[in-house]
């Protein structure tokens, strides 16, 4: 009996220590997704008033949660019962990737003319402005599910090989430290210029070292969201470079022998990738708009 028991233990510590083993690998594949996923959430969550920031932010929380109890048992029975769909969708999740990393590019080189209009003074009830919020709130969450499928999946990638148990428990793990970690992080980034605020406040002094502290933080709040998305931008060209590299065989075995860091054909493979499907797309918009316009003629 006392043996049965030890060799439960023993089993079990077996699995948690290839569940922390696999997780840290998973963690890396994934890391790349969460400095866009990161700087999209606190883009979304930032523009409300200072009250209501964190309990947007934990709104969308909870349907990131919820997005998860929902992706997961999917993603685990097409792991289970049609393992190749993951790579297919992991291929297509990748020229999403690549596709958003080149229209930032583009959005960024070629920006879009917008037409300038003055901003105006809206008098909305209180029951206006929360349908308001909540309509913001429910773009966030569709943000997060598609965000969240792309780093399950990836998770899952990373776990091809193992039991079906390992593969539950490591992505598991990495979808609550992704949503714990990204959320908790742009609160911290979201209430930093209101931090501030209280610094400079916190004395009457002036051009003291709780004022320029809290100058900085107000000043840096913008910067460090420019920042992410940047970050983000690279992000995504690498992640969806390497799905390439290693999902396809083909163009995996044309280019290892070339003398060039993993790092740069990967980055490389996604701007292509992206620009490819950037251009694919924007020329479909542009036939789509020829060819509704001739008809309505």
């Amino acid at each position: 009996m006392a043996s049965g028991i030890f060799a439960l233990l023993d089993d079990i510590a077996t699995l948690m220590d290839d569940v922390a083993v696999m997780s840290k690998v998973a963690g890396k594949k994934t890391a790349g997704l969460l400095g866009d996923d990161l700087a999209v959430n606190a883009e979304k969550a930032s523009g409300f008033m200072s009250s209501r920031e964190l309990p947007v932010l934990w709104a969308i929380t909870k349907g990131s949660f919820l997005n998860k109890l929902i992706i997961l048992p999917l993603a685990f029975l097409l792991s289970a019962f049609l393992p190749a769909a993951i790579t297919i969708i992991l291929i297509i999740g990748g020229l999403y990737l690549a596709y958003e990393g080149a229209e930032k590019i583009h959005e960024y080189l070629f920006p879009h003319k917008h037409k300038k209009e003055k901003p105006k003074l809206e008098k909305l009830s209180e029951e206006e402005v929360l349908s308001r919020e909540k309509e913001k709130i429910k773009s966030a969450i569709l943000t997060d599910f598609i965000l969240s499928v792309e780093i399950i999946i990836i998770a899952l990638g990373a776990v091809g090989e193992e039991v079906l148990l390992t593969k539950i428990l490591v992505v598991t793990v990495i979808s609550i430290v992704a949503t714990v970690g990204v959320y908790g992080i742009v609160a911290l980034i979201v209430r930093m210029d209101e931090f501030g605020a209280k610094l400079i406040n916190l004395n009457d002094e002036e051009n003291s070292f709780s004022d320029k502290v809290g100058h900085f933080l107000v000043n840096a709040l913008p910067k460090v969201i420019k920042g992410l998305s940047i970050i983000g931008t690279i992000a995504l060209l690498l992640v969806s470079g390497g799905i390439f590299v290693h999902n396809i065989h083909v163009y995996h075995d044309l280019i290892e022998s070339i003398p060039v860091p993993g790092i740069i054909l990967e980055l490389l493979t996604g701007l292509v990738v992206g620009f490819i499907v950037l251009l694919i797309i924007n020329s479909a918009i542009k036939i789509y708009k020829n060819f509704s316009a001739n008809s309505g003629q």
